[in-house]
């Protein structure tokens, strides 16, 4: 197949904003929003997940790009939203029309040759006016009560040393009356978390996943890579100035743990395939609205680019880090499907996009809800280590829960 990328003048952002949460795939950031839409006209699909090595750049590079120049990830582009199980199979969608445009007006359309009518999409976007609904149906797993008690199981292994760290989630599965606007969820989302990335992706099994994640996984620009992991968390209380949570966090014994647990291996991971890998010294206060984590970046490079791994290797060696999975990783994952006894689906897996050249970006999808007409789902969970609280774990995974509800609900969810 041949694609044309052409400069255009910037779109609307809500109305590409509510094209790619609808029907498409969103990708939004501070500084870049990346819409796909249309149909998808090829798949790059993943048999064994993330377990096997794959040819991204090759599958890509059987289509042609012709018309003007632009950056990386104007071009070809995949899609796609990976589960958190790294074996099961996985893909990812080459849309007929992708809009990448800047925070400072630049803007390209890279659309299938032969494919017209994208300017008539955006301009019939209807803009979300739904409000946040009340429930309708409700059901916990685990209930509160069951998670704790697993947070106290888990405990009790990583005292024995046989793990160090162990990413326990519980799910919320409910219902409102009528069928909810994923452009509306992220609108909502736009404005309440304007530091996280806004994504909006199809699943596997038809669903569509919109949320705000916080933590880049990966960045991949030619022969630089950068990262970073968040972990260590406090909820943030409304109307309370945060300053003294923050200052409690950066010196909280615990909090420092479970953080440099994913630090270190991701630095370390990254070490075995880049020439250079450096993190910053010292985590910083990731703010959002209801809740800090603590954050580092992580840089990598390639002295020759042609050495660097594609964005989707990169994932196969990091994901599952420490910061949604656990330490060592294998042992780590099988307490996970012991004690959660539900499966994760989408939740804690990859989700962003590769180009031909082998960049791109992929973010932790969390923070985000799993939407089918009127029904939802939504996760969170808690790093936990030997000095873990099972209450104030189970509290932790209540403020997230809540924060992301927000979005759809009236109501609290305990």
């Amino acid at each position: 197949m041949r694609f044309l990328r052409d400069a255009i003048e910037p779109q609307r952002l809500d109305a590409l904003r509510a094209v790619g949460a609808r029907d498409g795939w969103l990708l939004e950031t501070a500084d870049v929003i990346r819409v796909g839409f249309g149909r998808s006209v090829d798949q790059v699909v993943l048999d064994e997940g993330l377990e096997a090595p794959f040819d991204a750049r090759g599958a890509l590079h059987r289509h042609e790009l012709a018309g003007s120049d632009g950056p990386s990830g104007s071009g070809i582009v995949a899609f796609g939203a990976l589960p958190f199980d790294r074996s099961a199979r996985a893909q990812l969608d080459v849309p007929e029309f992708c809009v990448t445009q800047t925070k400072e007006g630049d803007a390209w359309m890279t659309r299938l040759e032969g494919s017209s009518g994208w300017q008539e999409i955006l301009a019939g976007a209807t803009a979300p006016v739904q409000e946040t609904q009340s429930l309708r149906s409700l059901t916990l797993q685990p209930t509160p009560e069951e998670y704790a008690h697993n947070v106290a199981l888990a405990v009790e292994i990583l005292r024995s040393k046989e793990i160090d760290k162990v990413v326990l989630a519980r799910a919320v599965l409910g219902s409102v009356p009528e069928p909810i606007d994923p452009a509306a969820v992220a609108q909502r989302l736009r404005l309440r978390e304007p530091i996280c990335a806004i994504y909006s992706m199809p699943t596997a099994d038809g669903r569509r996943y919109v949320g705000a994640t916080p933590e880049l996984l990966a960045r991949r620009s030619g022969a630089h890579l950068q990262s970073h992991p968040l972990a260590g968390t406090i909820a943030l209380p409304p109307n309370v100035a945060p300053d003294d949570y923050q200052k409690w966090l950066l010196g909280s014994t615990k909090n420092l743990h479970e953080h440099n647990v994913p630090v270190n291996e991701i630095v370390n991971t990254l070490a075995t395939v880049y020439d250079d890998v450096t993190a910053d010294p010292t985590p910083s206060i990731v703010s959002l609205r209801t809740l800090a984590h603590l954050g580092t970046w992580v840089y990598a490079s390639c002295h020759d680019q042609s050495a660097a791994p594609d964005a989707l290797e990169v994932l196969r060696l990091l994901h599952p880090t420490s910061a949604v999975g656990g330490v060592p990783r294998a042992s780590a994952y099988e307490l996970i499907r012991r004690l959660e006894q539900h499966d994760r689906g989408n939740y804690a897996g990859p989700l962003g996009w590769i180009d031909a050249n082998g960049d791109g970006e992929w973010w932790i999808g969390f923070r985000g809800v799993l939407l089918n007409g009127a029904q939802f789902e939504a996760w969170a969970g808690a790093g936990i280590v030997s000095e873990s609280d099972p209450t104030a774990e189970r509290e932790e995974t209540k403020a997230k829960l809540a924060s992301v509800l927000s979005s759809v609900l009236v109501d609290a969810v305990q």
